[in-house]
């Protein structure tokens, strides 16, 4: 068994199995039965796809198949935003979870889990609305391309969360802002009046808090490790399903990481 394959993944392995379970303990627990497992047959790593898929997908496959110390043990603590993703229902939440906290590719997450791509999308959109339900928010769209911007809001509205409006402009932004702070925005960088969405956004930052996802057609750009990158970029033309499952990422994980500062202050 190519021991070094596995133990570079074995950290990224345990978080995942511990957003999917709600539990660090239980989630540990399948991860031990995953190396079990892979003890007894090491040639499930020359599975197609890579190690790391291979790997996923044997995490995948006893997870879905056996109860391993399901239940969060004791008194150990579960935090409350996992334990609303542990409420998204099996198939979407790992769906979700591979593709917007793992970072596999859509064929890669829908070969973990057995399914082609149309139904790992149409799994990601569930988990979207799911998940939104339990963190709807008021939504700030900078886009001046009309008809994404409408595709934009059709999606935000049909995860369930609120339309603030739609700017166009730099200065849109800060003015549908002004009374109304939003939950997130998606922006995009280059707007067709020469303004840009990331100064519009940079602004806003100064006065609060807010996730933000960026859409541009040239991420290249925005990606070149010389300066403080984006967290959340998109790249055009986008797949509804990535919009709804970074969306739903974003409002996880900050609504998180505020619950953790508040246990700690």
């Amino acid at each position: 068994m190519p021991a070094k394959a596995v133990a570079q993944y074995l950290p990224f392995l345990r978080r995942y199995a511990r957003a999917l379970t709600g539990s660090q303990t239980s989630g540990d627990a399948y991860v031990a039965a995953t190396l079990e497992a892979l003890i007894a047959d090491p040639s499930t790593l020359d599975e197609a796809g890579g190690s790391r898929v291979a790997l996923y997908r044997l995490f995948t496959k006893i997870w879905n198949s056996i109860a391993v110390n399901g239940a969060p043990g004791g008194s150990e603590a579960v935090l409350p935003g996992e334990q609303k993703l542990a409420n998204i229902t099996p198939m979407p939440r790992q769906a979700f979870l591979l593709v917007a906290l793992e970072g596999f590719a859509e064929a890669d997450a829908a070969g973990i889990l057995g399914i082609d791509v149309p139904t790992l999308r149409s799994l990601i959109e569930e988990s979207g609305r799911e998940l939104a339900a339990e963190i709807a928010t008021d939504v700030l769209i900078i886009e001046d391309e009309t008809f994404i911007a409408m595709e934009l809001e059709g999606l935000v509205e049909s995860l369930g969360h609120r339309v603030l409006g739609v700017a166009r402009t730099h200065a849109e932004a800060l003015a549908l802002t002004r009374k109304t702070k939003p939950g997130l925005i998606l922006a995009d960088i280059q707007l067709a009046d020469g303004s840009s969405g990331l100064d519009a956004v940079n602004e806003l930052l100064r006065s609060f808090e807010v996730p933000v996802i960026f859409i541009t057609a040239y991420p290249e750009r925005f990606l070149t490790g010389e300066r403080p990158e984006p967290a959340f970029l998109i790249a055009k033309p986008f797949q509804p399903a990535t919009v709804s499952a970074i969306a739903s990422q974003a409002l996880f994980f900050e609504r998180t990481a505020k619950r953790r500062e508040r246990r700690t202050a």
